[in-house]
């Protein structure tokens, strides 16, 4: 395995903290990584509704900030 000095030693730390065998350690890394690589997949998508009946076309003609001064 290769990866930065800072990282194993890191890594090397945690197995001594929690008396576990590396093989656990990087097994969690690799699952936690690959579970963010699945949600950053999923398409997000969303239902938007306004609280005063205006349509979105109101809405986002509104200007977001105020202009610099």
């Amino acid at each position: 395995m290769t990866a930065e000095e800072e990282t194993l030693a890191t890594l090397r730390a945690e197995v001594r903290r929690r008396g576990v065998s590396l093989s656990a350690v990087l097994a969690e890394a690799v699952e936690e990584k690959a579970a963010s690589i699945r949600d950053a997949r999923r398409p997000r998508t969303g239902v938007g509704a306004s609280s005063d009946g205006r349509s979105a076309a109101q809405l986002t003609s509104a200007p977001v900030a105020r202009p610099p001064a």
